[in-house]
């Protein structure tokens, strides 16, 4: 099969474009034809060595997988050769064929097309984990979503006003804010040109937000968490901008805040009840036309490298998807 291959950690242009074996699945573990697998931040940073894991080289990298079953393995139920599912693996997705747990692999919702579906699970089950399960969100909250129209952010922003709070949304340009408002923002800020806290306050009377998504990090998270009300909740979901920020500790004592932490691949895999439940609510809200993934384009596999470079320069807004078919 034909696969994209790092063969040692660096930047997308280190990577190969060639032919390996077909993977075998194991115990409860399921084999995928792939059709598509979308590009995640994360992808950029494992390839160079800079995740919170280092996958054992070569590998391929790629997480998000939609395609037709190929074959299963001993001990896997419910899943048979021919049918159409989406699932999730550390690794392995850039390529013809992929492998992925049982338990991380789920039937293609009805009405999603393969690209579509692709670009769904991770995106959308870490931003319904963050706003559901870390931040408790509640109607007439109100929600600060850095890095707006990026891949996660922008998920955060359509479930955010899915779950009735008062989303405001923060990117880089006008032309990601007119992207963010299409999707439900109700207020808008460019932090290129204006002052992130204040303007937060300004925007909210003063009292600061009840919840901040930041998948950015860098120099706009402390502004953020300054901007949150009384016993608001700063969601750590990444750090897009390269930079790990160093928070005083002061502030959440001050602010009786809470600084949360949020890791939907390690919550999926110790706890498949909960996200099973969580992806069936999405998979739900889809299917009644709540939810409408935002590609931004396609790419065959042999230009993986190209669309990890267009998430690395931040030119992506929702989700870039690798095409095998």
């Amino acid at each position: 099969m034909k696969a994209i291959v790092c063969h040692t950690f660096g930047p997308p242009s280190d990577l190969k474009f060639e032919e390996v074996s077909d993977p075998t699945p194991g115990d409860k573990e399921i084999l995928i034809d792939v059709h598509a697998c979308s590009v995640n931040f994360p992808d950029t940073l494992i390839i160079q060595g800079l995740y919170q894991f280092k996958p054992e080289l070569p590998f391929s990298p790629g997480s998000d997988i939609a395609g037709t079953v190929a074959a299963v393995g001993a001990g896997v139920k419910g899943f048979k050769p021919g049918d159409e599912v989406v699932g999730f693996a550390a690794h392995g997705g850039f390529a013809e064929k992929a492998v992925v747990k049982s338990n991380a692999c789920f039937p293609k919702p009805p009405g999603m097309d393969m690209v579509q579906a692709a670009a769904f699970l991770m995106a959308y089950g870490t931003s319904f984990h963050a706003l559901k399960d870390r931040a408790r969100l509640k109607e007439g909250d109100t929600l600060l979503v850095l890095g707006a129209a990026g891949g996660v952010g922008l998920t955060a922003v359509e479930l955010g006003k899915q779950m009735g709070a008062h989303v405001i949304a923060a990117a880089s340009s006008a032309e990601k804010l007119e992207v963010c408002k299409s999707y439900g923002a109700d207020q808008v800020i460019n932090y290129t040109v204006e002052d992130l806290k204040t303007k937060v306050k300004e925007l909210t009377a003063g009292k600061g937000v009840d919840v901040v998504y930041d998948p950015v990090g860098g120099a706009f998270s402390e502004q953020a968490l300054r901007a949150t009300a009384w016993n608001g909740r700063y969601l750590v979901v990444g750090f897009a901008a390269g930079d790990i920020p160093k928070i005083p500790l002061n502030l959440p004592l001050l602010k009786g805040c809470q600084i949360v932490g949020v890791f939907w691949g390690s919550f999926a895999q110790q706890f498949p009840g909960e996200n099973l439940q969580n992806t069936m609510q999405l998979i739900q809200w889809f299917a009644q036309g709540k939810l409408r993934p935002k590609i931004h384009n396609t790419y065959p596999l042999e230009q993986a490298a190209e669309a990890l470079e267009d998430i690395q320069a931040r030119r992506v807004k929702g989700k870039a998807v690798i095409v095998m078919r």
